[in-house]
């Protein structure tokens, strides 16, 4: 649907400055025509629409009252932040939101002066904002008041309460406001989870708490001390409200309804002009608000492709080939029907691993840890030395928050955790804060550790049922986010021999040793340079460790030249095998060695072809090397596709 809606009131807002002489109602107003915009630019891009539906409301009024960008307003996770986007001089730019030269779909430093501070994992917002304050408080300039809006399911990673224990401590003036709206990605579990529900249920006692407050500053100075001491005994033993945030040092508001205006802004006009120290606002939302299709789908709209804004419906390609997610969750799954030591484990991501198909058919062996990641690791650690299978299954861009706990919990312990990397490689709109670019060289470092990458989707089948088998040592096997190479399935996995790579195709003078899912680019190179005369051997290593150092040493012997591939930065897979030729005196012999890897830069959104073509890891740029290590001339009008 192209018509865009009619916004007379926003169309007036060009910076959140133009707000400041809106009346109330005008505000209202407002933010029914930002829903409606909001819905209509995802429409158009696809994104994380739910989220930002959900904070609408707190949007306009965090923007009409705080003097933003002075006053730094940070976004934990920051996929709500379209909204923001609109306000803030970027609206003649949100149909470009996670495209290539276009809008990041979270905040972004170098994107304006009103995100100051990037992100785009959770749990965040609170550090980066009482970092802010502190150093307004010891003189930097142009630094207002710091407001952190963090939802729910950021609230069950440790880090936020690092921040909340620190922050209440210090004592600066500092305003989280905690969006709850009862769902993160996946609906939220655990103890802050149920904690956060009973204050629903509390709420008429909170009115009469409120009333109580509101009564003793009616009472003489002399009475008012004691009173409040009273009240306060009550409150804490009967009514509990808000008690956990206040032990934190935190001032406590709330709950408030976050989409109600009526409601937010005198609450943040009274802050603003009150607030001396932490003060926490509990706000109440629902994700998705305010547009039914959002609203009613099991995620409440949490990431969308391009869809009908009249009916919702998604306008997603189809499907050729099973995504690799599904084929990792349906092995595991056979394999599990095998073996009940099988354990699965994902950090707040039941449907973006697959593991959603798993707690279907196994729901006593899932566990979704919530945004915890290290938890997570160590948690998988516990259930290995008990000697059970966990599979721990997380993004690589995810994993980076548990690396402590992978080395210190799962390596030096030598358990057989085994990690399954979804989102290896580079993901395309989501930019570089999901790109799996560094896991293969922060595992691949570790003593004992196992690293397998699939190079298709059968292939993703028989490494997982490696891990399986490996009892005694950790492992990991990496698969890309998206649809397959279409080849055939086996039935069933069959454990690799460990260390063991294979040949795909037999050649001269220079030897391609691919690791992962640029094989299929690779063999398309191949069949582009029989033009020249060239006909190159193609390997698959399967292992980046250990390495298979007998086809890696065969490759250098036979062929003039060795190029390898990985979808991964430098110091991972071709490090390994440098590392091994140099060990072993190949380059003395004049070996002409080139290793292709993603570029030493964090590259910005665009669709994942277009992201490799930057990254120079498509078939013409296989191509263009083997013609350069070999020093053959490109035939004319051949250039890069």
């Amino acid at each position: 649907m192209s018509d865009r809606p009619k916004t007379p009131l926003l169309d007036r807002v060009h910076i959140p400055a133009d707000m400041k002489n809106f009346s109330d109602a005008e505000l209202i107003q407002l933010a029914h025509e930002l829903r409606a915009e909001t819905v209509s630019a995802v429409s158009v891009t696809g994104g994380h629409l739910g989220a930002g539906l959900g904070v609408v409301e707190l949007t306009v009024g965090l923007h009409a009252v705080f003097d933003t960008p002075r006053d730094q307003l940070i976004w934990d996770v920051s996929h709500q932040c379209y909204p923001h986007k609109i306000l803030t001089g970027r609206r003649d730019r949100i149909r470009t939101l996670r495209q290539k030269d276009g809008l990041s779909g979270f905040t972004k430093r170098k994107e304006s002066p009103y995100d100051p501070f990037g992100a785009a994992h959770s749990s965040t917002s609170i550090s980066a904002a009482l970092g802010l304050a502190t150093a307004r408080d010891l003189g930097a300039k142009g630094v207002g008041d710091c407001i952190a809006v963090i939802g729910d399911g950021s609230m069950s990673a440790g880090m936020a309460y690092e921040a909340m224990n620190n922050a209440g401590h210090m004592g600066n003036r500092l305003i989280v406001i905690l969006n709850d709206n009862e769902m993160s990605i996946a609906p939220p579990t655990g103890a802050m989870s149920n904690y956060l529900s009973r204050l629903y249920a509390e709420a008429p006692i909170q009115d009469l708490a409120q009333v109580a407050k509101d009564a003793v500053r009616l009472l003489p100075p002399p009475f008012q001390e004691g009173a409040k001491r009273a009240r306060d005994l009550i409150k804490h033993s009967v009514i509990g409200h808000g008690t956990l945030f206040e032990e934190l040092g935190f001032s406590y508001i709330g709950p408030i309804d976050g989409h109600d205006l009526n409601q937010i802004l005198p609450v943040l006009r009274s802050v603003k002009a009150r607030a001396n120290g932490p003060v926490l606002i509990h706000a109440i939302t629902k994700k998705g608000k305010g547009y039914a299709p959002a609203e009613d789908s099991a995620d409440r709209g949490h990431a969308r492709a391009r869809f009908d804004v009249v009916t919702g419906k998604q306008q997603k390609p189809p499907s050729n080939a099973p995504s690799y997610t599904k084929v990792f969750a349906q092995s595991l799954i056979d394999e599990a029907s095998r073996d009940d030591d099988i354990v699965a484990v994902t950090a707040a991501m039941p449907d973006g691993t697959g593991l959603d198909l798993f707690a279907e058919r196994f729901p006593e062996r899932c566990f979704d840890v919530g945004i915890a990641e290290q938890h997570g690791v160590t948690f998988c650690a516990g259930i290995a030395a008990a000697g059970m299978k966990p599979f721990c299954a997380m993004y690589s861009t995810f994993l980076q928050r548990g690396y402590d706990q992978v080395v210190h919990d799962v390596a030096i312990q030598r358990l057989p955790v085994r990690f399954a990397i979804d989102r290896a490689g580079l993901v395309g709109a989501d930019g570089p804060t999901h790109a799996g670019s560094f896991d293969i060289a922060f595992l691949a470092n570790l003593p004992d550790m196992v690293v397998m990458a699939a190079a298709d989707e059968a292939e993703l089948v028989h490494m997982v049922a490696t891990a399986v088998a490996i009892d005694d040592q950790p492992s990991a096997f990496r698969f890309p986010r998206g649809e397959g190479a279409g080849v055939e399935m086996p039935e069933r996995g069959s454990p690799l021999e460990i260390g063991k790579g294979r040949m795909i195709r037999e050649g001269k003078g220079v030897a391609i040793l691919s690791f992962g899912a640029r094989l299929s680019e690779v063999m398309v190179a191949c069949e582009n340079l029989g033009a020249y005369g060239l006909s190159p051997t193609v390997a698959d290593a399967r292992f980046a460790k250990p390495l298979d150092r007998d086809l890696v040493l065969r490759l250098a012997a036979e062929h003039e030249a060795l190029i390898t591939i990985e979808e991964g930065a430098i110091g991972g897979f071709g490090s390994h095998v440098a590392q091994c030729l140099a060990d072993a005196g190949v380059f003395d012999t004049g070996l002409k060695f080139r290793s292709m890897v993603l570029p030493d830069t964090f590259q910005d959104q665009a669709s994942p072809k277009d992201m490799y073509a930057a990254a120079a890891m498509n078939a013409p740029d296989i191509e263009a090397k083997v013609l350069e290590v070999l020093g053959v001339t490109r035939l004319e009008g051949s250039g890069r596709g």
